[in-house]
């Protein structure tokens, strides 16, 4: 089109000359060019209602990747580019990332199982891999710890414990709560760092009447644990670090919404496909149905 072509080069020779050499009227070119702008802010009006639609529902928590892929998921093409402009123009971005400490100690003289992973956090069924860990959340009550039992399948937090004290009992809470939502043969792999309470009588002893195998990282290697690392990650940059939680009870309640409600059914997991981990199984069922089918016919 001539009129793109002047656009093309008006960096490089006037409007006015090419539209005399084009035998276009000057006029025409600048009512077109006011026209693809007009068109242009409408098409950007609506996909900033959609992205921040998307961000809130996030409560703040996506970024640009998770963002452009919970649009796309309801249908609407939208290109990466144009999302990483608006939310620049318009001073949209992701919550703050913060470190955080371990707060499992390694007992002197405690026996250690041996690492059956050495690194290898891949399943390809529900309840073959297991790993659990523990992170510490203020309040100005003071301290409460939350322990957590994560099936690295896909990625959900099937078990979790919160707690005034670093006792195994707070281990073991959340253990029983993944074995009673799972109901898992006997095998599954339990996987966590040499904290005092994973090396304790009690956690070893409920493992073995459940017929776990378990497992170990090595002394200091928190490469060892990524996976749950990385749920704490998640949990501490995007609720713990962004609150200031007046209440153990207040820290009780959004903990329970950010896991059962967020975490488990909504956040898109990047290492998912873009899935949340219920929709990721759900997904993988519906696969395995339809070529039972396919095998079938």
């Amino acid at each position: 089109m001539k009129y793109q072509f002047i656009k093309d080069n008006s960096q490089s020779y006037p409007v006015s000359l090419q539209c005399k050499v084009l035998e276009i009227n000057r006029c025409g070119y600048y009512h077109w060019q006011k026209r693809r702008c007009t068109q242009r802010k409408i098409a950007e009006d609506k996909f900033l209602v959609l992205m921040k639609r998307h961000y809130q529902l996030s409560k703040g928590r996506y970024g640009l990747l998770r963002l452009v892929e919970s649009i796309r998921k309801e249908g609407t093409l939208v290109n990466k580019k144009r999302i990483y402009r608006l939310m620049k123009k318009h001073g949209i971005f992701s919550r703050t990332k913060k470190k955080f400490k371990v707060t499992t100690k390694q007992k002197a003289g405690a026996r250690f199982s041996e690492n059956l992973l050495d690194g290898g956090f891949q399943a390809a069924e529900k309840n073959q891999i297991w790993t659990s860990d523990i992170t510490y959340i203020r309040t100005k009550q003071g301290w409460i710890y939350l322990a957590i039992v994560l099936d690295i399948y896909n990625r959900e937090i099937i078990g979790w414990s919160l707690s005034q004290s670093l006792s195994a009992e707070l281990v073991v809470r959340a253990f029983m709560m993944a074995v009673i939502n799972r109901k898992p043969d006997k095998g599954v792999i339990f996987h966590s760092d040499r904290g005092s309470q994973y090396t304790s009588n009690k956690m070893r002893s409920i493992l073995a009447h459940y017929g776990f195998r378990q497992s170990m990282s090595g002394k200091g290697n928190c490469y060892d644990n990524a996976i749950t690392e990385t749920f704490f990650s998640t949990l501490k940059k995007e609720l713990v670090y962004l609150t200031n939680f007046e209440t153990r009870e207040q820290a009780r309640t959004e903990i329970f919404e950010f896991i059962e409600i967020y975490y488990n059914r909504q956040r898109l997991h990047s290492s998912l496909g873009y899935l949340s981990p219920i929709e990721f199984v759900k997904n993988n069922m519906k696969e395995k149905q339809e070529e039972f089918k396919s095998e079938v016919a």
